[in-house]
């Protein structure tokens, strides 16, 4: 990862780690041994870092399982011990989960409003439009007009290609308008913003379940994957919300915003753990080029 970019990801974390390391960093300096005491009170740092109870328990018995293996006697060696555990489970199914590069790729793009979705989906143009791919966006949560206006703004920002219809009409025939275009302009990325209304779950699959029609019909041999905006600020309601978009389609990957804002960035570590998606991409700041691909190495070497 470039320099510029680890030192983003390093300051993005900030709250997260002065949340998390300096406080593990403050019990280890006054340990004595590695016991139940030791271990109960990383319990409560972890947990107090949005990680969760289920994910805190395994990242516990990993590491007291390591710590028998590698014969560690030495509270200060148990925080190198603690991060090694932490990136393994990162990187746990990395390897099935790596986008392929395809030269046609469209990108479905779910999660509630306020979250950073319209954001992200011009961060995501802005990054493949500079990678010199071309781009149309489609402005498919037709039920708020602010996010039709909000995308059109982000479109010119990275300068790319938008097919958007009036407030309230179909999305589906958002997304048939714009897989036209693709088609006719020859483009290597169709992203494509969708419902944020997770309230009426059956609108919700409904209203998918069609965008996902028409893409089988007229785009079949085009590579999909539905990505999840999640706001890392809410902690563990993010991985609640995540569950229930799950019920309501499949999701590939995870795009977590707004980690610089946080202290609850352990929410990474929770979502990768219990609901075994991989998270895509993060958001450490409001620049264009804050929106980051995730890399577990780096993200545990920024968080210790």
């Amino acid at each position: 990862m470039l320099g510029g970019l680890f030192e983003k990801l390093k300051t993005g974390l900030t709250k997260t780690r002065d949340n998390l390391t300096d406080k593990i960093n403050d019990i280890l300096n006054l340990a004595v041994t590695i016991d139940d005491d030791l271990y109960e009170e990383l319990e409560e740092i972890l947990i107090t870092s949005d990680i969760g109870m289920e994910t805190t328990m395994e990242i516990i018995d990993r590491l007291k399982v390591k710590i028998r293996e590698e014969k560690i006697k030495d509270p200060a060696e148990v925080k190198p011990c603690l991060k090694r555990v932490i990136t393994e489970m990162l990187k746990e199914g990395e390897g099935d989960n790596k986008t392929e590069e395809t030269d046609k790729k469209v990108l479905l793009i779910i999660g509630v409003n306020g979250v950073g979705k319209t954001t992200s989906i011009g961060k995501l143009a802005a990054k493949a439009k500079n990678e010199g791919k071309k781009v149309v966006l489609a402005a498919a949560d037709t039920f708020r007009a602010a996010a039709i206006d909000q995308l059109e703004i982000w479109s010119q920002r990275a300068n790319v290609d938008i097919v958007r219809h009036q407030e309230g009409s179909d999305p589906a025939a958002v997304v048939y308008d714009a897989i036209q275009a693709a088609k006719a302009r020859n483009v290597n990325l169709l992203i494509c913003d969708t419902a944020g209304r997770l309230h009426n779950k059956k609108n919700l699959m409904d209203e998918l379940s069609k965008i996902n029609r028409i893409l089988e019909r007229e785009y079949s041999d085009v590579k999909k994957e539905t990505y999840l905006v999640l706001d890392a600020t809410t902690g563990q309601n993010a991985v609640i919300q995540a569950k229930h978009f799950m019920e309501a389609c499949p999701i590939d990957g995870i795009i977590l915003t707004k980690l610089d804002g946080t202290a609850k960035g352990g929410v990474v570590i929770a979502i990768k753990n219990s609901l075994n998606i991989p998270v895509k991409y993060i958001g450490v700041g409001e620049g264009i080029e804050d929106l980051q691909e995730f890399d577990a190495e780096s993200f545990a070497e920024a968080l210790f």
